[in-house]
């Protein structure tokens, strides 16, 4: 080597050397590196943020949900109330003739009535000569009758829809095929 030459720098050295001169010297590459750590700091708070609303969203769905479940029955047990009261009054006279008594059950059980039906509480009380639906109906024996095979010969117990969906099956005969 000779003295006047200059000593070779690593290319380590070389891409730092480079580095610093450009940030030196204000380059674009150090000003596209800022822009981009600034656009990473903006999506990584974006992010935190749109993950802490998601839990928070889901965290309100599940209280909805809670409270639905808890007070689910309240309009119904509210409609019942009427009808708690019409048979509480009915005990509370001694002395009701039993026509008295048999005008309150009749009442009451209006009362009823209107309770289940504002709930969609509806009664499943096929016809004699209707179609046997399984879906609905409980066959509880099967009968000889004049009538069409499968089809009903009479209720035994009326069943009871809630919102389309059957609460108790209607208790029924059935006419037996030929």
């Amino acid at each position: 080597m000779n003295a006047h030459e200059p000593t070779p720098t690593p290319p380590d050295a070389l891409s730092a050397d480079a580095a610093a001169a450009a940030a030196a010297a204000g380059s674009p590459a150090t000003g596209a590196a800022s822009d981009l750590e600034a656009r990473h700091a903006e999506l990584s708070d974006a992010y935190l943020r749109a993950k802490a609303e998601g839990e928070n969203i889901r965290r309100r769905a599940e209280e909805e949900v809670a409270k639905a479940r808890k007070y689910a029955v309240e309009a119904f047990a509210e409609s019942l109330l009427p009808v708690k009261d019409s048979l509480e009054a009915a005990i509370a006279i001694p002395a009701a003739t039993p026509e008295q008594m048999l005008e309150g059950v009749h009442a009451t059980l209006r009362q009823l009535g209107a309770a289940l039906q504002r709930n969609k509480v509806v009664e499943i009380s096929p016809a004699a000569g209707a179609k046997f639906d399984p879906h609905q109906h409980q066959a509880i024996s099967v009968v000889p009758a004049e009538q069409e095979p499968n089809t009903v010969v009479a209720v035994l117990q009326k069943g009871y829809l809630i919102a389309d969906r059957v609460l108790r099956p209607a208790l029924v005969t059935v006419s037996a095929s030929s």
